[in-house]
């Protein structure tokens, strides 16, 4: 596999995980959450998002092999 495909990949999934915490942050602020709590809720998600990124990954290297 291309390095450029692996770069382009992982660009993707952080960038996707960025907008995924960015909503998270901004809906629990608008919920009515503290500063403190909303990064909590994004960091969770950003790090949901990267699990699941690279859980898949996982699946797919093992079936491809």
């Amino acid at each position: 596999m291309s390095i450029a495909v692996v770069l382009l990949s992982t660009a993707l999934v952080l960038v996707v995980a960025l907008l995924a915490a960015a909503s998270a942050g901004k809906l629990a602020r608008m919920d009515g959450a503290t500063y403190p709590t909303a990064l909590t809720h994004a960091a969770t998600a950003f790090a949901g998002v990267v699990n699941l990124a690279a859980a898949v990954t996982a699946a797919l290297a093992a079936l491809l092999t």
